[in-house]
């Protein structure tokens, strides 16, 4: 029910179009693809961060898994 009132909340196509203009307003042609290029890597740096989580998650998991197998 919850996802349902957020999906009224999304821009539609023509919505979409209208925020590109403005960011186009406000920015200009020229620093469009500097921002671009800065939330690349910002969009990289936390699926890098995610990554490493998962890892030390994962291998916490093994440390503590170990001694019990060699309890058996």
């Amino acid at each position: 029910m919850t996802n349902l009132l957020l999906l009224g909340f999304l821009p539609s196509g023509s919505e979409w179009i209208i925020i590109a203009l403005v960011i186009l307003l406000l920015f200009g042609g020229k620093k469009i693809p500097e921002l671009m290029r800065g939330l690349g890597k910002g969009v990289k740096s936390f699926k890098d961060g995610v990554n490493e989580a998962k890892e030390e998650i994962d291998k916490a998991k093994e440390d503590l898994d170990k001694p019990a197998e060699e309890k058996k």
